[in-house]
């Protein structure tokens, strides 16, 4: 028991917390599981499956962020923090299915008048399901917060998805308890299925824009640029190009300097830059690669760039 702990103290604050979440996940899928088949309340199985799945992302996050904070090498010289924007990207896709299957049990309800037993039995656990899942969800919309990691922030917005249904469920069920309508069950369990997918979306968006590369957040663009232009002895600068891979923000840029200009002092000017840029955000990684220009040369740059990639698409 001992190692385990000193273990879990080593892993960084992402890897605590999907194994924190895994841990809960795992109680709560257990309690609705056996609850939801004993009653078969489809808002309680919804909630089950929704549980089922928090416990099976939570654990494949725990090794996608271990495979992420691996350091580069030769083969993925960048490193593997993609890792975590294809983990985003099929844990939104989970989720959506998760979702098809919850509005698919609600229809087969809703049709066949299937009643909804053990009402009592199932509230108790449904409330004790959202309690647990509130103090979770606020723990790791901290770790989010603190690491700005995007399979955090998937998993602080899974469970809280699982928190709203939670609330829905415990809604549900006392409604079914006073009118005695098991319809009441199916419909809200259709709806239940329609938000899970719905906020699905943003998971996915958000990973599938960072493994298409696309820039960072426009303030932060607008940010560097006002470093570099306000740097002294910078004469201009273009090609300005940023993307993140969820734990590591790249930048790229050509510097415009006075032709006769030492290499040393052109270092140092970089180097400031550099630092400024890194300062912005102190929870990512920054890789930032200037190229040092005697002279304007964006036009040129450009009439290259595009020649470059006819010939690439003409070859294709």
């Amino acid at each position: 028991m001992a190692n385990i702990l000193y273990k879990f103290e080593e892993f960084s604050p992402q890897r605590k917390a999907t194994l924190v979440a895994t841990l809960f996940a795992t109680i709560l899928t257990i309690a609705k599981l056996i609850i939801g088949v004993m009653s078969g309340s489809v808002a309680v199985i919804a909630s089950a499956v929704d549980s089922t799945l928090d416990m099976t992302v939570s654990i494949f996050n725990f090794f996608a962020i271990k495979k992420a904070e691996e350091h580069p090498n030769e083969k993925f010289p960048y490193g593997k923090g993609k890792v975590q924007a294809i983990a985003g990207v099929i844990e939104g896709t989970v989720i959506t299915l998760s979702g098809l299957f919850i509005i698919y049990e609600a229809i087969v309800k809703l049709f066949e008048h299937k009643a909804t037993d053990y009402l009592g039995v199932s509230l108790v656990v449904m409330i004790l399901s959202f309690i647990i899942t509130w103090f979770l969800v606020r723990y790791l919309f901290r770790i989010a917060k603190e690491t700005d990691n995007i399979v955090i922030k998937a998993d602080a917005l899974h469970y809280k998805t699982d928190l709203l249904s939670s609330g829905v469920v415990i809604i549900t069920l006392f409604l079914v308890w006073l009118s005695g309508l098991d319809w009441i069950d199916a419909i809200f369990g259709f709806g239940i299925g329609i938000y899970i997918i719905y906020s699905a979306y943003e998971i996915i968006q958000e990973g599938v824009m960072i493994l298409l590369d696309r820039s960072l957040d426009s303030d932060i663009v607008a940010k560097i640029a006002e470093i570099i232009g306000n740097s002294k002895k910078v004469n201009g600068y273009h090609w300005l190009k940023t993307r993140t891979d969820g734990s590591h923000n790249f930048v790229e840029f050509h510097l415009v300097l006075t032709p006769n200009m030492t290499l040393e002092e052109a270092h140092k000017i970089a180097e400031d830059i550099e630092y400024k840029i890194a300062s912005l955000d102190t929870l990512k990684g920054w890789v930032i690669t200037p190229h040092f220009d005697p002279y304007d040369d964006e036009d040129i740059n450009d009439i290259y760039y595009n020649a470059n990639a006819i010939s690439t698409k003409s070859s294709s």
